[in-house]
């Protein structure tokens, strides 16, 4: 079910026949993918497609029902059997992942929201998960928010915490969820640019996204999904400037008007 191979590999993110339903709906339909170590891997398609389960399937949080999948050096093999409890907790320490929705306790103040990984599951004292936040809040531009609780930030700047939160883990790859679908359009540009600045640092990253300019200037590769597969995988210029599949042609023209 698990096995943790020696060697490094450029592949950061290895997946084959894929599989995951909820009763009779298949929602990922024996998806296979690759991500290269420093990528920025972007998922596109239409609503329903499978995109954030797959997403999720990746970080553990959906056990798939069927396939196989590599994460740095860690391999799973899904037969309907569970995954342990450890082995679930143990990849999550390597896969950050930021949602659409910004899931920051509402009780700690974006300092504290940023610590709370570091102290509880990596055993970091105090002091150093502190100036590890700080640096964080910092990147992200919100050394001045470090004291202020949730509900009194703006959307992007909620989701800027979420994201120094998910980086104070020190991922090996970071999976973002539509992190600006639920922002007001004026609050999507700063959340975008610290994206950018990742990836210019050459973050390994899968996004699922609707924001095809965004994903056109700074993808390493594009996938569209559609019906739970992958129906046309290249570079942002070949999917998004010279489709082949008509869904995703028919996709990219409600972009364009």
């Amino acid at each position: 079910m698990i096995s943790e191979p020696s060697g490094l590999s450029t592949v950061m993110i290895e997946i084959d026949g894929l599989r995951k339903s909820y009763g009779v709906v298949q929602a990922v339909k024996g998806v296979s993918l690759r991500v290269e170590r420093g990528q920025a891997q972007f998922i596109i398609g239409p609503s329903g497609c499978g995109k954030s389960t797959l997403l999720r399937c990746i970080n553990l949080l959906e056990e798939p029902d069927a396939g196989r999948m590599r994460i740095g050096d860690t391999r799973f093999e899904f037969d309907g059997r569970r995954i342990p409890v450890r082995a679930q907790a143990r990849l999550r320490t390597h896969v950050g992942m930021v949602f659409q929705q910004f899931h920051l306790f509402p009780h700690m103040t974006s300092l504290q929201n940023v610590m709370e990984g570091p102290v509880t599951v990596l055993g970091l004292e105090q002091a150093e998960a502190r100036d590890t936040a700080e640096a964080l809040l910092a990147k992200v531009g919100l050394a001045e928010k470090r004291d202020v609780y949730p509900r009194h930030l703006s959307g992007g700047q909620a989701q800027r915490v979420a994201i120094a939160r998910a980086l104070a883990m020190s991922p090996s790859v970071l999976l973002l969820d539509e992190v600006t679908s639920a922002l007001d359009p004026e609050l999507v540009g700063e959340v975008l640019a610290v994206i950018r600045q990742l990836t210019n640092e050459g973050m390994t990253m899968v996004i699922v996204t609707h924001e095809m300019s965004f994903a056109r200037e700074v993808a390493s590769r594009v996938v569209f999904m559609d019906g739970g597969l992958v129906a046309q995988e290249g570079s942002a210029a070949e999917l998004l400037d010279r489709p082949e599949n008509p869904r995703l042609a028919a996709f990219l023209r409600r972009f364009r008007s």
